[in-house]
């Protein structure tokens, strides 16, 4: 089996945990940024791919697609556009990938140690979002 669909907007790399004392006790707890972005992810699985889930080993790909500064010039945003020059900056790569894979979890599959193979890549649009697509290598028996 294999499931695309989009998720609109600027892209959210997973963030580090946070802590708050409270007495003698240290909470640990996710940003709230991380959280809305892995929830959006899960929505639009759930709303492009309805509840399909994919189990054995899985293929993941991803294309990030991240808005172009308004502050380059007209010829470097064009470069921009036409992937001669691709997204360096922030958000790193794998962080991106965390995002979308913790919010997939539980919901296109079972537990993200199912990806066995990923390829990720980040560009430049006038659109920013997150192309995904998911594919059973093989089924378990």
């Amino acid at each position: 089996m294999k499931v695309k669909f989009t998720v609109p907007g600027v892209v959210v790399g997973k963030q580090r945990p946070k802590f708050s004392r409270q007495g003698l006790y240290v909470r640990t707890f996710t940003p709230q940024k991380t959280v809305n972005y892995e929830t959006l992810v899960k929505m639009e699985y759930f709303r492009q791919c309805k509840s399909k889930k994919l189990s054995g080993a899985i293929r993941a790909e991803m294309r990030f697609y991240f808005p172009i500064p308004k502050s380059e010039s007209k010829k470097k945003q064009a470069a921009m556009l036409s992937g001669e020059i691709r997204h360096t900056k922030k958000s790193d790569i794998d962080n991106c990938i965390k995002s979308v894979l913790d919010g997939l979890n539980k919901m296109a599959f079972d537990d993200d140690g199912q990806i066995a193979e990923i390829h990720a890549y980040k560009y430049y649009s006038e659109e920013p979002r997150a192309e995904i697509t998911l594919e059973e290598i093989y089924q378990e028996a």
